[in-house]
């Protein structure tokens, strides 16, 4: 029965994308054909739950030993998996209103190829294997291109032919490598526990390969390997929803991690120390993205950097290498999908119903679209990491995994990340509630179809606060997690 509910969480969105394309000529049945394979598919995901410490495993095909295309479930996968259904109906309803709201054209198109991102987020979710996640990996990024560049004008042609050129030249010229790298030393490519990678090198050729994975997975935009993400805004709002919440960006750190702690293994990297130098890098990005946040007055380019730094978070957590640090590099995974797509569904209502795209055009809207802003004000409070938010464990689990470290500067770095946060977030709802409109508001709140979304996935960030230990409990079998 599990084997089977693996293979439905897969085809379900190719279901959904034959099925859109069927419906083409019917606007309302098309998209009530999206949103619900998104609740089939997360119901399909919360019923595997039970079975997250078993070994189920679907093997479609098998090439060399080692090598093979094969789905497992274990508990990452499960998380990001979870993620990623749960918020495809959300994003799904939301999209619905911004498209006709916006009069977007090629409307079938954009459904089509979102869920085709969604099976590529259920790929890589559920890969056994190193040559799996590749092909997922590559999917993902060959699915979402037609998304940015959705709009069919110059700036979208240009923001698209970024993305695609760094994701497909660092995946294709550092990830591939590692992972042929990986099958020499180790003789396998399946994820384990613990690790394939324990005794077969020493600390400088672990340290190189490491630095090839967490570079080739351009998708976790660590800087220099960032820039296709800005690129992407030029894209709808429900598309970069897509990228920084339900898919993309997610599907980058979620690679970092399974790497760590089923192809290098934590015991691994804590006694080489292999991780160590890719940390300064992660805490860099930290840092440098905050302040190009803080400069940007394009709303959406502001949350943009604000996710490459976010990001960093995670892969820092995962180069402390230990059990602590990477359960708050998983949680925020969780915990900023559910802040980062309500800041964007924030910014997409914003556009169409207010026509505003610039922090210093917000002022006073909050009056007109209290429940919009409200939402927004909510999500940048639990991504900043305060109580009683999600995002506050996340943020003390990845401190507590910097002192048992003993990296006392990486300690700093977050706590500076989160005062830079509070720097380029607080400043939009800010304005937003206190200061007076430059002109008399034109409308009122967004639609329901553009303002209830965001608004449920805030309600997610407080729920996060109050459920993160039933979140993080999947996680006991492969971590120590307090």
């Amino acid at each position: 029965m599990m084997p089977l509910l693996l293979a439905v969480a897969v085809t379900l969105p190719l279901l959904a994308c034959g099925a859109v394309l069927l419906l083409r000529r019917r606007p309302a049945a098309r998209e009530a054909a999206s949103v619900a394979a998104g609740v089939a598919l997360a119901a399909t995901m919360l019923s595997l739950w039970p079975a997250a410490g078993q070994d189920v495993r679907l093997t479609l095909w098998s090439w060399l030993p080692g090598l093979s295309l094969e789905f497992a479930l274990e508990p990452l996968g499960l998380l990001f998996a979870t993620v990623a259904a749960v918020l495809w109906p959300v994003t799904t309803v939301f999209a619905a209103g911004y498209l006709r709201a916006s009069e977007t054209p090629h409307q079938t198109r954009f459904f089509a190829f979102f869920a085709l991102a969604i099976v590529a987020a259920m790929w890589i979710a559920l890969s056994a294997n190193l040559v799996t996640l590749f092909i997922g990996y590559e999917i993902m990024t060959v699915a979402t291109w037609p998304l940015v560049a959705h709009g069919g004008d110059t700036a979208a042609r240009r923001g698209a032919r970024i993305y695609a050129a760094i994701l497909l030249t660092s995946s294709i010229g550092l990830m591939l490598p590692a992972v042929v790298w990986t099958w020499v030393l180790a003789g396998d490519t399946t994820f384990r526990p613990g690790g394939l990678l324990g005794g077969t090198a020493g600390t400088g050729v672990l340290t190189v390969l490491f630095a090839l994975y967490l570079f080739g997975i351009g998708k976790a935009a660590l800087m220099p390997v960032h820039r296709w993400l800005p690129a992407a805004m030029v894209a709808p709002a429900p598309v970069s929803a897509l990228l920084h919440a339900v898919a993309v960006v997610k599907a980058g750190v979620f690679a970092v991690l399974k790497v760590t702690v089923y192809v290098f293994g934590i015991d691994t990297l804590t006694e080489t120390g292999a991780a160590a130098p890719m940390s300064w890098v992660a805490a860099f990005t930290v840092v440098a993205a905050a302040v190009i946040a803080i400069r940007s007055d394009n709303l959406k380019r502001r949350l943009a950097y604000s996710t490459v730094g976010q990001l960093a978070y995670i892969v820092l957590g995962a180069t402390l290498a230990r059990d602590i640090a990477v359960a708050g590099g998983v949680f925020h995974l969780v915990t900023h999908a559910a802040g980062k797509i309500t800041l964007f569904l924030c910014a997409g209502a914003i556009a169409v119903t207010a026509r505003r795209t610039r922090v210093s055009e917000l002022d006073g809207l909050g009056r007109a679209m209290p429940w919009t802003f409200a939402a927004f004000l909510t999500a940048a409070l639990s991504i900043i990491g305060l109580p009683p938010l999600g995002g506050t464990w996340s943020k003390w689990l990845l401190l507590m995994g910097a002192v048992e470290a003993g990296q006392f500067a990486m300690m700093a770095v977050l706590l500076a990340g989160s005062l830079l946060a509070l720097a380029y977030l607080m400043p939009i709802p800010a304005r937003a509630f206190l200061l007076p409109p430059a002109d008399p508001p034109a409308h009122g709140e967004a639609r329901f179809s553009l303002s209830g979304p965001p608004v449920l996935t805030a309600l997610g960030c407080v729920a996060l606060f109050f459920g993160a230990e039933a979140v993080l409990a999947p996680l006991a079998g492969i971590l120590e997690v307090p």
